[in-house]
């Protein structure tokens, strides 16, 4: 799991002030940003080994 620090440019992409979630939530949706991330990335290495 990523630390706070790593994620903080997709933190600051996703809070609002104007918003009822505190950071904790903006955190938690800035970890699965990440990991879905992660995860298209290595699907798309798997689909183009596929081809070749």
């Amino acid at each position: 799991m990523k630390p706070r620090s790593e994620l903080q440019e997709v933190i600051d992409l996703i809070a609002s002030a104007d918003s009822p979630v505190g950071m904790d939530a903006v955190y938690v949706h800035a970890l699965i940003l990440d990991k879905l991330t992660s995860i298209e990335q290595r699907l798309q290495t798997l689909e183009e080994s596929a081809v070749e």
